[in-house]
């Protein structure tokens, strides 16, 4: 039984380097084949690398400090480390795991490409979306080449679908309790929509749970063009973010400066009314006018008291806004970038390594194409 098996093993160990070794074999017999596909992917490699459009990279760290009350600071920071402690946080906290869907959403895309930025090829600022639309992005020779190859079954299928209507919406004037306008869907244009659909490849935020950081990342077209679409939608997230989490204290300072407003214009009126009444009765006695003095006093004192207390909830609502107001640890800040993001010799290396691979795998599916042939044959046989 020993001796079987030390004659197979050598049998097995000796097919499988015969295995190899005619792998190599026929990859050296099909070595024109693979030289074929290799220039051909270099040629083409060489005009992706010679065409291609250079693009710019920014990034910008920010560690959001959640200083928010009762504690809701330390339950913020375990939900962005993905850990539940079970603490109940106030609603004026927004988790920095939903800054992604505020980058994300419609508003903020469109108010980023409305943005007036600096372009080398306009002499004054002009926002993304007029820039690509007035045609001054022109796209490379392979981009034509790729709409008109990869992508020809889209621009058959857009061509069969026609141009897509714009949307009509008829704004009216209505208005809600408080005199208030009515709340409006937003209105989209056709380029709009295109560009707010592409527009996820130009700006990207990623939340890193463990450390406790967000990374802001931006790509266009050019050195100072991005550092400044970095910039703005740096700041557009900071104030997204602070309007959240100070709305409910802004109405609450809202409506204790009205109330405090109307409080004081009584209490103006019932201490302009007391000291008039007093000056009256100095050189009267009479029983009226003192009873009068007393009960506008009375009223004043009430309307005093109330004005000192709303006075002290004034300045403790402004002291809320002012700490709910989040603040942001500025790790990397914004700069302009030196150098492209994109490569044109790493575009020529993946696209000689892409051909290797398809030539290799050209000439190994041709060797087994005979056998294929010969076990369907032999199955068809034995049937």
């Amino acid at each position: 039984m020993e001796t079987n098996e030390n004659n197979v093993k050598p049998v097995e160990q000796e097919e499988e380097g015969l295995d190899i070794m005619a792998i190599i074999h026929r990859l050296w017999d099909g070595r024109k084949t693979i030289f074929i596909c290799l220039g051909i992917f270099v040629a083409l490699g060489l005009v992706a690398a010679i065409t291609m459009k250079r693009s710019y990279t920014v990034k910008t760290v920010m560690v959001p400090q959640l200083n928010s009350r009762q504690n809701s600071s330390l339950g913020s920071l375990a939900a962005l480390m993905g850990v539940d402690l079970g603490v109940q946080a106030s609603t004026a906290d927004l988790s920095p795991l939903v800054y992604p869907e505020i980058v994300n959403s419609v508003p903020y895309r469109l108010e980023l490409m409305h943005t007036p930025l600096h372009f080398t090829k306009c002499d004054y600022p002009i926002s993304l979306f007029d820039y690509i639309l007035n045609g001054y992005n022109k796209p490379s020779v392979f981009s034509y080449i790729t709409k008109y190859t990869i992508g020809l079954p889209g621009l058959i299928i857009n061509y069969i679908r026609g141009p897509q209507p714009e949307i009509e919406y008829n704004v009216s004037n209505d208005t809600v309790e408080g005199g208030n306008p009515a709340p409006r869907p937003i209105i989209v244009t056709v380029n709009e929509q295109q560009m707010i659909d592409a527009f996820g490849r130009v700006v990207s935020l990623d939340v890193n749970k463990k450390e406790g950081y967000i990374t802001l990342i931006v790509n266009g077209f050019e050195p100072i063009q991005t550092a400044e679409l970095a910039l703005k939608a740096q700041q557009l997230l900071q104030d997204e973010v602070t309007r959240h989490r100070i709305e409910k204290s802004e109405k609450e300072l809202e409506y204790i400066q009205a109330r405090f407003e109307e409080v004081k214009k009584e209490n103006d009126l019932y201490q302009e009314m007391l000291a008039t009444i007093t000056d009256r009765s100095q050189s009267l006695t009479n029983t009226r006018d003192r009873i009068e003095r007393d009960r506008i006093q009375a009223k004043y004192m009430v309307s005093n008291a109330i004005f000192n207390e709303l006075a002290k909830q004034l300045e403790q609502a402004k002291m809320q806004v002012k700490r709910d107001t989040p603040a942001y640890a500025i790790i990397q800040p914004v700069t302009i970038p030196m150098k492209p993001s994109n490569s044109r010799a790493k575009t020529l290396i993946v696209w000689t390594f892409f051909g290797f691979i398809v030539g290799c795998g050209i000439v190994l599916v041709k060797g087994y194409i005979p056998k294929m042939k010969a076990m369907f044959k032999a199955n068809a046989d034995a049937a």
